[in-house]
């Protein structure tokens, strides 16, 4: 069989197809609805548990790779603007983690990441992306990406940018001793006001995770802020420490 290469930033069609044909094979219809219901999804499912969902991912990236940067983003972009089923943005989330385009993760693939945080707006898509692809990079390019995530932590309080400031505060869950504990104060700081339970929650989080690198630094953040934390972040924060969280 003759094979059309790629022109250089096209889709892989094929992949795409081969994404969409995988995950049907393997879905559970019974399962959709309750998938959908749980996740409170305006796009349907396919009801792909997660584990066959990686079986499937992993057997077609790997039979169908993509040859440069540009078709690799163009195919994450297919798989995620032509989405019909929620399992097939999961694909183009995990295309851009698949270990063999590792050299395309740099701060050029920010403005990606912000687009599919935004347009995604919900914690199964941005939890991902934040600690697995954000984090990493700004890890590796602290001086470039570092003034981005300051820029997204004061995103404007709408419904879209919520999630830009959701991941400016979690993208360092991993980061452990490596945690740039200048920039995850500020992240948190501007966002103390902000009732929004998944900011609040992301900020507990972000707090009880470094909490098992540096405690101390957690608990006088804590003290620090006592009156402005809520009562979620607080708990969050200090779930692990012993400590009493009113």
């Amino acid at each position: 069989m003759n094979v059309v290469p790629l022109r250089p930033g096209a889709a892989d069609r094929r992949l795409v197809t081969a994404v969409r044909r995988g995950l049907r094979a393997v879905a559970e219809p019974a399962r959709a609805a309750g998938m959908q219901a749980y996740m409170k999804s305006a796009m349907p499912y396919l009801g792909v548990p997660a584990p066959a969902t990686r079986r499937a991912l992993a057997a077609v990236f790997s039979e169908h790779p993509l040859p440069d940067r540009g078709s690799w983003e163009a195919t994450v972009r297919a798989l995620w603007d032509e989405a019909e089923y929620r399992e097939e943005r999961y694909a183009a989330v995990a295309l851009t983690g698949y270990r063999r385009y590792r050299d395309h993760q740099d701060a050029g693939t920010l403005t990606l990441y912000r687009e599919l945080i935004r347009s995604g707006a919900w914690w199964d898509y941005v939890d991902e992306i934040a600690s697995r692809r954000v984090g990493p990079i700004l890890r590796a390019e602290p001086d470039a990406v570092r003034p981005v995530i300051r820029e997204w932590s004061a995103a404007a309080a709408d419904d879209a940018d919520l999630w830009l400031r959701r991941t400016s505060i979690i993208c360092q869950l991993a980061s452990k001793g490596d945690t740039d504990l200048v920039l995850l104060a500020g992240c948190i700081e501007v966002n103390l006001d902000d009732r929004d339970f998944f900011i609040r929650k992301a900020i507990g989080w972000a707090l009880r995770q470094h909490a098992r690198t540096d405690p101390d630094w957690v608990r006088g953040f804590v003290q620090q802020h006592a009156d402005q934390l809520s009562g979620l972040s607080r708990r969050e924060a200090l779930k692990h420490l012993g400590e009493r969280t009113g």
